[in-house]
């Protein structure tokens, strides 16, 4: 999209709720739009959304090869609850390998680049091939999630993904707003959210948050607050469109 039309979707859409949000991307993209599915919260909302409105929606998934086991039960749960094929994709074994071989198994914990290197393995890369002949892709993103995130807007033109549109249905929502959805609607979840886990990704990356602290800081918990992105959600050009 031209940065006008850009603008021009986003004022549109501000106005819609994220049922209509879903509705425009399978109207504007056809089987051009993918759901990149991790299995949060958010993104079982969007599942639910999705099997009453546009049910052959595509739908990927990431498999780091380090996912909690709770998440791969949901994994399941999804699947029989909805009915819906979920494409899983792994990272390269032979990155994997020389990663692990060259620096250990918990590299990550070094230092940013390491991490951050970890990550581009693990999720940039499979993503990328993920996404590979789409042309729209969803998100479970939210403004309130993290400080990196408070300048999404509703599309974006995704330049790190070879200038995919990212569409995020929820990004006004609240995380109170997403569990009365998920409650409302009785969406199976992570069972890890009871226990103190708001965020979830990688195993060695997530720990509880203790009641009243950021939700985030469970993620990458020894880094700083701005550090924390995988890579998948980075800031993007349009982020005051």
């Amino acid at each position: 999209m031209e940065e006008d039309e850009l603008l021009e979707v986003n004022r549109y859409l501000e106005t819609k709720n994220a049922q209509e949000i879903l509705k425009w991307s399978a109207d504007k993209f056809g089987d051009k739009v993918v759901f990149a599915n991790s299995f949060g919260a958010e993104d079982v909302v969007i599942v639910d959304m999705l099997s009453k409105i546009v049910p052959k929606t595509r739908i990927i998934t990431l498999d780091t090869g380090r996912l909690p086991e709770e998440t791969y039960t949901l994994m399941d749960r999804i699947k029989a609850r909805y009915g819906m094929e979920t494409k899983v994709y792994f990272p390269d074994k032979e990155a994997v390998e020389d990663l692990v071989n060259r620096k250990g198994m918990c590299s990550f914990r070094e230092s940013l680049d390491n991490r951050k290197e970890c990550c581009r393995i693990r999720k940039i890369g499979p993503l990328k091939r993920a996404l590979s002949g789409f042309s729209a892709w969803i998100t479970g993103l939210r403004k309130g999630q993290s400080v990196t995130r408070v300048g999404a807007t509703v599309v974006e033109q995704d330049s790190f993904f070879e200038n995919m549109i990212k569409i995020n249905p929820l990004i006004d929502w609240s995380m109170e707003d997403t569990w009365n959805y998920i409650r409302q609607n009785e969406v199976p979840y992570n069972e890890l959210h009871d226990q103190g886990y708001p965020s979830i990704g990688c195993e060695p990356c997530t720990r509880e948050v203790k009641k009243g602290n950021d939700p985030r800081s469970g993620r990458w918990w020894w880094e700083a607050p701005e550090c924390k992105e995988c890579g998948l959600h980075e800031a993007k050009l349009h982020s005051d469109a």
